[in-house]
Order: structure tokens, then sequence, then C-alpha cells
């Protein structure tokens, strides 16, 4: 990973008004407050380090946001973002099919990610960079349909009108069904981090392969519930919201938990 530290702030202002990636400008905020929330006291004091008073959701757009950048330096992290595995019969086969993936993905690179972190030898610079990806990349990783199938990249290929207007399947999950909510990622973050410490610790429960075989069935769900040509209003939210909330909430709460576990 190359660092490009003097390039962080001017593309995250020139960038934020063009693209908005995987779970959108607000999911991706809504899970990194919520797992700020929920962060040790060794934990919040080393981001803090690494990232200076900024919380968390400051910088989880960052590694959307840098898809806009024309030199080619971050090009190769494109493919971090998401893991294609077309549905499997149990975890176990789920989990040999993830591991059997070539090249590097979501999967992959969480776990890269998190070594550079730990290894002493890295730099500052690529520490904070490599921080700033592991949150919004956590957060893809509770987005349905960045564990979704090759053929149809995730549900780009899907094409669904959404309360008349054409998008696609991808597109809805990212942040039509968020935003149609109409609140602020505060204001989201805060309704939906009411669990009790005993459910919050039943949420933290399993490994980063558990996580992904839990997105990877809701996509399974997705899929069978959306065929190409869709038209989707308040029908579709009404199947879906509850779920769509329950993945930001569970986003959040693990990745407060891999943080802390990490430092």
């Amino acid at each position: 990973m190359k660092s490009i530290y003097s390039k962080l702030l001017a593309l995250v202002f020139i960038a934020s008004s063009v693209y908005s990636y995987a779970w959108g400008l607000t999911g991706h905020r809504i899970i990194a407050e919520i797992a700020q929330n929920h962060l040790s006291g060794k934990a919040k004091r080393e981001i803090r380090k690494m990232l200076g008073k900024e919380r968390m959701a400051y910088w989880a757009n960052w590694p959307d946001f840098i898809k806009s950048d024309t030199t080619g330096v971050w090009k190769e992290t494109s493919a971090w973002h998401y893991v294609n595995i077309n549905p499997q019969t149990d975890f176990a086969a789920f989990e040999k099919n993830l591991k059997a993936q070539a090249g590097a993905n979501l999967y992959s690179q969480i776990n890269v990610l998190a070594s550079q972190i730990k290894d002493k030898k890295t730099s500052e610079k690529d520490r904070r960079i490599a921080l700033i990806f592991l949150i919004h990349m956590m957060g893809d990783l509770s987005q349905p349909m960045h564990t979704g199938r090759s053929e149809d990249l995730g549900g780009n290929k899907i094409n669904v009108t959404y309360f008349g207007e054409k998008t696609n399947l991808h597109s809805v999950w990212d942040g039509k069904l968020v935003d149609s909510q109409k609140y602020s990622y505060t204001e989201y973050a805060k309704l939906l981090d009411i669990k009790s410490k005993d459910e919050v610790k039943q949420i933290q429960q399993g490994t980063l392969e558990n996580w992904l075989y839990d997105s990877h069935q809701i996509a399974n769900k997705v899929y069978a519930q959306t065929p190409d040509g869709s038209k989707l209003s308040y029908d579709y939210q009404y199947k879906f919201n509850d779920i769509m909330e329950r993945q930001l909430l569970y986003g959040g709460l693990r990745l407060a938990k891999f943080l802390n576990d990490l430092f």
C-alpha cells in the first residue's frame, strides 16, 4: 500500500460530491458511529493516536471516495470491497469456497489490513490508511450484496425500478433503502443502538467467516425476492427495512468487536 497522505483530505472533499458506493455515505457513517460507541478504552486511545480528533464516521467513506482518483494509485483496492460467492449449501461449504478465492477480496484484505496494523514495522501513515480501509470494509461486510454473485456483480446487473426510478439491486441496498428513512447518520445510529449488553455480546460472537456467511445468507434471500425487472416501492421497504437496519447495527457492533480485539 503506497503512502499518499498529502492527498487524503483533498480527495475526501473532491470526491464526496461525486461518488456514493457500498452502504453509501449515510450507511457507512451509521456503522462507524455505532462502532465508536462500543470501543474499549484501549481501542479508543489507539485509534485516536492514528486518526486524531475526528470520529471514525468522518473517515468511513474515504475508501469509496478514492475511486474517483485518476492517478491509478488506488486502482488495486477496488476488489477489496466485495467477495463474490455463489449460493452454498451450508457454512462449511461457504467457508471452503471463501478461503479458496483467488486474488484480493473483502475477506482476504481485512486480514491483511489487520496484520499491517499489528506489525510494528508498518509506517504510521500506512497504519492510518490501513485502519481507514478496515473501518470501511468491515461495513461492506454487512452489506448483503457485497457477498453476492459474480455473474451479476453483486446485483449491479439486476435492473429494477425503485419508486419509479431506474436503478439496480446493488444500488437499492447501497443507499436507497437507508436514505429513504430520511434520518441523519447520527439519528439513525442512536435509534438502532439500543441493545442490552447481553444482546450486544451475542451479536458480536463468531468469526469473520461467520459474519460473512451471515451476510451471504441474507443476500440469497434478497436475490430470491428481487428478480430482474422488479418494481420496488413501499412493499419492498416493508419486507426488507428490518433486515437493512439489522445489518447496519450488526455491522457497527462487529466492527467494534474486531477493533477491540485488534488493539
